[in-house]
């Protein structure tokens, strides 16, 4: 059974960090890549940042370029993502994603995470 199980969210004060931390099992981590969405008050859901099976190239999205960080452990199974510089736009449920069987299609959700960024 996949499972996707995130953790890490909380209020934070703008300009703070927070490290959110995702725990994968059910399937062979490394051969896959791995995302981060998130879905803030009445917005669609939309790509955050992803990570290629290695770790060797990461995309990220223009509004948290430059302030987040994508990173996994394959030893571990876990992919995190490191949030600097928290915006209150930040302010979301963030949710871990991987995306298995034949071209990705696939696709799998943890239960999510709140952020909250506000003073």
């Amino acid at each position: 059974q996949v499972q996707l199980v995130e953790s890490g969210g909380g209020l934070v004060q703008p300009g703070g960090s927070l490290r959110l931390s995702c725990a994968a099992s059910g399937f062979t981590f490394s051969n896959y890549p791995m995302s981060w969405y998130r879905q803030g008050p009445g917005k669609e859901r939309e790509l955050v940042a992803l990570i290629t099976r290695t770790g060797g190239i990461t995309n990220y999205a223009v509004s948290v370029k430059g302030r987040f960080t994508i990173s996994r452990d394959n030893a571990k199974d876990m992919v995190y993502l490191q949030m600097n510089s928290l915006k209150p736009e930040d302010t979301a449920v963030y949710y871990c994603n991987a995306r298995l069987g034949d071209l990705g299609s696939r696709n799998y959700w943890g239960q999510g995470t709140q952020v909250t960024v506000s003073s």
